[in-house]
């Protein structure tokens, strides 16, 4: 070997071992797919404080499950969900993953359930290549990715990210309310810290001060002192990085001190169980939202369709969270399906990062994603609680 060869070949060398990082091809398993089916899995909250949600995005993927098996499956082979009850619980959560992972041997886990738990359990899945897709959860964590870790290109989101979504909603509010005093209360979680970076990141923007900041821990039920505090500082617009009872818990005793201000929540608490619970005590609440709920007697067309299927397997009526669940899984067979009738693990992640659109029946803004972009949108609506229903306020914001 000559001279110059030998040092034109060693800089190369060189070259290609400092760039290993971002150059290195993340590792997709093939485990779960056969001739006849796609394993999937998917752990929920189906005994614990969100069960409320848990249970129905559960119940809309066995819809949407049901929906594709009737058809002939994805190009022929047929969906197997294994689902596991985490509880909430982050431990429960990396137990079952580990479980899927290994016994169960899941393609990919779907719409897993939780800020939390979602982090807690996230690398089992990249360590073996199973890509986690569309969390219940819109915290950054779930999307954002750094190239130079292949292994974190397995994360997708199709939900309104928690940041984005907040900022949307409270600049839209704030330009018409005009409050002397934006304050916030908010779980004191990977999902509240989220809501709490929209709403510091928007009031700086806007070059407001910040007014009163109150945290709970998950499972609180008494928020009387949070209530008292942010009456006595004046707060006039209070923005809720809340669930469901913590909500309403919340309100009603601003209500009952007689603390009426403007309640803005993030998206979680855009769910039918807040005014079904909360009845008048929620009345003229807003809420950030990624789409309008069906309800089942005013639906059309083919939500109509799916609603009257929902309560006739379920005997319930249909919801956010069951919306949700729903399009988790019709999103991974729109992408699925693309991927081709030779379906892989690669096949599958370059399908995802393609850039096509996929579109639902509830009028959602586009699905799409591509190779540095794992979030599906942040195109936000805010609703308002009008006669126990949720109803459209404004869309197409952002912030």
């Amino acid at each position: 070997m000559t001279k110059r060869v030998f040092v034109a070949t060693a800089l190369a060398a060189a070259t290609a071992l400092a760039a290993g990082p971002a150059l290195s091809q993340t590792k997709v398993t093939n485990q779960g797919v056969t001739p006849t089916e796609i394993v999937l899995g998917t752990h929920q909250d189906l005994s614990g404080p969100i069960k409320v949600w848990g249970v129905p995005v559960l119940n809309g993927m066995k819809l949407a499950v049901e929906e594709i098996n009737a058809k002939g499956g994805i190009l022929g082979r047929k969906i197997r969900l294994i689902a596991e009850d985490s509880a909430y619980d982050p431990k429960k959560a990396v137990l079952a993953s580990q479980k899927m992972v290994e016994k169960d041997k899941v393609f990919a886990m779907i719409g897993p359930m939780g800020s939390p738990t979602v982090l807690a359990a996230q690398d089992i899945l990249f360590e073996a290549g199973v890509p986690q897709l569309f969390p219940l959860t819109a915290a950054e964590f779930t999307y954002k990715f750094d190239p130079k870790k292949p292994q974190e290109r397995l994360k997708f989101n199709n939900l309104l990210p928690y940041v984005e979504s907040t900022r949307a909603a409270m600049k839209y509010m704030i330009d018409w309310k005009k409050p002397k005093s934006v304050c916030i209360m908010y779980q004191d979680d990977e999902y509240g810290k989220n809501v709490f970076d929209g709403y510091t990141q928007q009031l700086e923007q806007m070059k407001l001060k910040p007014g009163t900041v109150t945290t709970y821990k998950r499972g609180a039920s008494d928020f009387s002192a949070q209530a008292a505090k942010m009456k006595s500082d004046g707060c006039d617009m209070v923005v809720l990085g809340t669930v469901i009872r913590e909500t309403i818990g919340l309100i009603a005793e601003a209500k009952k001190i007689g603390f009426n201000p403007t309640f803005v929540g993030a998206t979680p608490t855009n769910v039918l169980e807040i005014p079904a619970l909360g009845k008048e005590v929620v009345e003229g609440m807003y809420a950030a939202a990624g789409f309008e709920i069906p309800y089942r007697d005013t639906a059309k067309g083919k939500v109509k369709e799916w609603a009257e299927a929902y309560f006739k397997m379920f005997n319930s009526e249909p919801n956010t969270q069951a919306v949700i669940g729903y399009n988790a899984m019709m999103t991974f067979a729109f992408y699925a399906e693309l991927a081709g009738k030779d379906l892989t693990g690669q096949k599958f992640l370059d399908a995802l990062e393609s850039g096509k659109e996929f579109r639902d029946i509830f009028s959602s803004p586009p699905t799409k994603f591509s190779k540095t972009d794992h979030l599906a949108t942040t195109i936000t609506q805010v609703q308002e609680i009008k006669n126990g229903r949720w109803v459209l306020v404004k869309d197409g914001l952002s912030f």
